[in-house]
């Protein structure tokens, strides 16, 4: 069902992951609609600058709360203080996601948990506490941020597959449960490779950062597709031109996708201009010079 925006009445609109890449051109999309924006993110500095981004764009209300989408009493806070400001909750689009690369024998055990903890766990957290509100008032929306990797699994990019593959059952088992209530409507956005900071931001043993395998698409191109399920909601959305590809290749011929698939991400996904030793990059907190709403890449 989409979301009403009847009798004047704005939006009212929760970003998590609003600090950087695509969280960030969501919530400054929310505001080119004159939304009430909550935005969430581990740092203060990096929300500031992007709610000073968003009042721009022309939201009616700009609120920051800083918070860890895995700390339980954290999200419940921000969630239960929007529905007082606001009267209601009605669209949260949940983005945050931290990222590391490297083979799992190399990734020492605390990284890897946490990059899949983020995804998982912190997808749970929000909707422990936004479904709720969207039952007392029969109706919302969850839009997760997902990506290719919870449909395809590549080398050194482990734990953020197995965290997005998590994600992606827990996001279906939320649409599943939510049948009983026509007003809910849980969408998956699926990105492929988007020109965000998260590459560089990450967390590696892999001798370097990454990069946004091509064709990459903007932030923006990405809350474009995020918006869209506002107005018309989907359960599954795809935003990245080669996704049915390469998903069919996984699935259809798995050992000639095992044969190729290293060998292009080293060339393709991995920045050989970036050489970097052991590093935890931004997973266990915010890096506020490294957030912004774009990457350094190309994208379309």
């Amino acid at each position: 069902m989409p979301i009403p925006e009847d009798s004047g009445r704005p939006l009212t609109a929760l970003v998590t992951g609003a600090s950087s890449g695509i969280g960030r051109a969501t919530a400054v999309q929310l505001g080119e609609r004159g939304a009430r924006v909550v935005l969430v993110a581990r740092g203060r500095e990096s929300l500031e600058a992007a709610a000073d981004e968003v009042r721009a764009a022309g939201a009616t209300a700009v609120t920051v709360c800083p918070a860890d989408v895995l700390d339980e009493d954290a999200v419940g806070a921000v969630v239960a203080a929007t529905v007082a400001e606001h009267g209601r909750l009605d669209v949260v689009v949940h983005a945050a996601q931290v990222m590391a690369y490297g083979r799992i024998e190399d990734v020492p055990k605390e990284v890897y948990e946490r990059v899949v903890d983020t995804s998982l766990h912190g997808t749970a957290t929000v909707a422990r506490h936004v479904l709720p509100v969207f039952r007392r008032q029969h109706a919302g929306h969850l839009v997760i941020v997902n990506s290719l990797l919870g449909n395809v699994t590549t080398p050194v990019l482990g734990s953020y597959a197995v965290a997005k593959w998590g994600q992606l059952a827990l996001a279906r088992v939320l649409q599943q449960e939510t049948r009983d209530e026509p007003g809910i409507s849980v969408s998956i956005v699926q990105p492929g490779g988007v020109n965000t900071p998260i590459y560089s931001q990450a967390a590696s043993w892999a001798g370097t950062t990454g990069r946004p395998p091509p064709p990459a698409y903007s932030p923006q191109r990405v809350a474009r597709r995020v918006l869209a399920t506002l107005d018309s909601p989907r359960r599954v959305v795809q935003a990245g031109l080669l996704n049915p590809l390469i998903t069919a290749g996984f699935r259809l011929l798995p050992g000639v996708y095992d044969v190729l698939v290293e060998p292009l991400l080293r060339r393709l996904a991995l920045a050989a201009d970036a050489p970097t030793g052991p590093t935890e990059g931004n997973v266990f907190r915010s890096n506020p010079d490294g957030n912004a709403t774009e990457g350094r890449w190309r994208s379309i």
